[in-house]
């Protein structure tokens, strides 16, 4: 039996497409996702349903060289860029899909920028870039911080097909806290 979703139209769940970026989209980037492009459809159809308002978009951008930060940036100077740059730009065609300016921070997980706008315990549906990284990154935290999370696994993308089902398989462990299923549900969710 499937886990019940925990969505209410009257409780005003978020959409959070995370990391819709560039440097994620680009197959020629190191960072790029094969299966970027597929996820875009699905994000379409979820940010619809949840109208402009109520989608929520980030970016990451290089922060500081602090700590296990500096490690990291020696080995992808690549993305050690300003955030002014092009590869840390929004894609084309998502931009547009929320009324808000991008919720932007230096560190995968996006939860503690998040909850400044969502609120400490809101419903939460993630979508976006990768699974393996940025969206467990979010997702374990605001879990643990009492939001409801449900993730749409074909509205994410992971580094490859491995790794994305990994992730998938690690944030379903935390049901009913989380849990992963996919775009058709929860539209159908949505639905009076």
């Amino acid at each position: 039996m499937a886990e019940p979703l925990p969505i209410d139209a009257a409780v005003a769940p978020w959409l959070v497409v995370i990391d819709p970026q560039r440097i994620f989209a680009d197959p020629a980037s190191d960072w790029g996702s094969p299966m970027f492009a597929d996820s875009l459809g699905p994000v379409r159809e979820l940010a619809g349903a949840f109208g402009r308002k109520r989608t929520l978009l980030t970016r990451w951008l290089p922060g500081e060289h602090v700590g296990s930060w500096e490690d990291y940036f020696r080995r992808w100077p690549f993305a050690d860029r300003p955030a002014t740059d092009p590869v840390h730009e929004l894609v084309e065609g998502v931009r547009e899909l929320s009324s808000r300016p991008p919720v932007e921070a230096s560190t995968f997980g996006k939860w503690d920028r998040l909850r400044e706008v969502t609120g400490e315990t809101p419903t939460l549906v993630l979508a976006g870039v990768a699974t393996d990284c940025c969206v467990i990154s979010t997702a374990l935290p605001a879990a643990d911080a009492g939001a409801h999370v449900v993730v749409a696994a074909d509205a994410c993308a992971g580094s490859d097909q491995g790794s994305h089902d990994a992730a998938l398989h690690v944030m379903g462990l935390y049901a009913p806290q989380i849990v992963v299923t996919d775009s058709a549900r929860v539209l159908a969710s949505l639905r009076p």
